[in-house]
C-alpha cells in the first residue's frame, strides 16, 4: 500500500497506540482499490478474507433471504467492515457494496489476527470497536421495536439534521426505497409515515426534508440518546 495512506490510517482509534513495526506488518499485504458504484465487495456466507477499510465513499452492508433483501447499515468514511467476522475467522453475516465511487482498503485478516495476538494495545482497540459495534446493534434493535415507522422515521429525520449541522432543510443521503429498507418497512409504508409526519411540522420536495416546527416534531419523535446518540 502506498505510503501516502499511512498517516490517515495511523490516526484511527483502532490503529493509533499499536506499536510502528506492528502497524508495519499490518499494512505490508495491505493495498488500496478504487470501486466505482454499486460493486458488490464481499457477500454473506464467504470466508472472511479482509478487513475493510473505507477512506472515501460509502457501503451499504445488508443481507438476503428467501427472495427477500434488507439494508442494515451504512459506512461512511473513515471506519471499518466487517471486523468480527476477520476477528472470530468466520463467514460474513453480511454483504457489501459501494453506494457511491468508494477508496478502500483491504487487510489481509489473518494478519490482523497474528497482530491482534501479538499487540495489546491493538487488541484493546479492536475490543472497544466490537463493543462499539454491539451497542450501536442494541440501539438499532430499540429504534425497531419499541417505536412505530412514524416515530422511527421522525427520529432519523433528527439525526440526519444534526448531520447536517442542525440545519431546518436537509437532503437525504440515499433514495426513498433504501431508507425504507434500513427502516423496517415497504416503500409504501414510507410514503404514508412521510405524510403522517406532516402534521407535526415537516415538509418534503423530493429528498429534500424541511422541518418546520422543531418543537412539535420533537416532542412526537421524543428522541432519546440511548437510542439516538451514536457516541453513547
Amino acid at each position: 500500500m502506498p505510503a501516502s495512506e499511512f498517516s490517515e490510517i495511523r490516526h484511527l482509534d483502532l490503529f493509533a497506540e499499536m506499536a510502528d513495526e506492528n502497524f508495519s506488518a499490518l499494512m505490508r499485504g495491505a493495498y488500496v482499490q478504487n470501486f466505482p458504484g454499486h460493486v458488490e465487495l464481499i457477500t454473506e456466507g464467504d470466508p472472511s478474507d479482509f478487513l475493510h477499510l473505507v477512506l472515501s465513499g460509502s457501503v451499504d452492508l445488508f443481507s438476503s433471504w428467501n427472495g427477500r433483501e434488507t439494508s442494515l447499515a451504512t459506512v461512511r468514511p473513515v471506519s471499518t467492515f466487517i471486523l468480527a467476522a476477520t476477528v472470530k475467522d468466520a463467514p460474513y453475516l453480511m454483504s457489501a457494496r459501494t453506494l457511491e465511487k468508494s477508496r478502500i482498503v483491504l487487510i489481509p485478516s489473518q494478519d490482523v489476527r497474528a497482530v491482534f495476538a501479538a499487540d495489546g494495545n491493538f487488541a484493546r482497540a479492536i475490543v472497544t470497536e466490537l463493543a462499539q459495534c454491539y451497542r450501536a446493534v442494541i440501539k438499532s434493535q430499540k429504534d425497531l421495536k419499541l417505536r412505530t415507522s412514524l416515530e422511527r422515521l421522525a427520529n432519523y429525520l433528527l439525526r440526519q439534521q444534526r448531520r447536517a449541522d442542525g440545519a431546518a432543510s436537509f437532503t437525504l443521503d440515499y433514495e426513498k426505497r433504501r431508507l425504507a429498507s434500513v427502516l423496517g418497512m415497504t416503500p409504501e409504508n414510507l410514503s404514508r409515515a412521510i405524510k403522517g409526519l406532516q402534521p407535526y411540522g415537516l415538509q418534503v420536495v423530493g429528498t429534500r426534508m424541511t422541518i418546520t416546527d422543531q418543537a412539535e416534531f420533537e416532542r412526537f419523535a421524543k428522541p432519546n440518546p440511548l437510542i439516538d446518540d451514536g457516541a453513547t
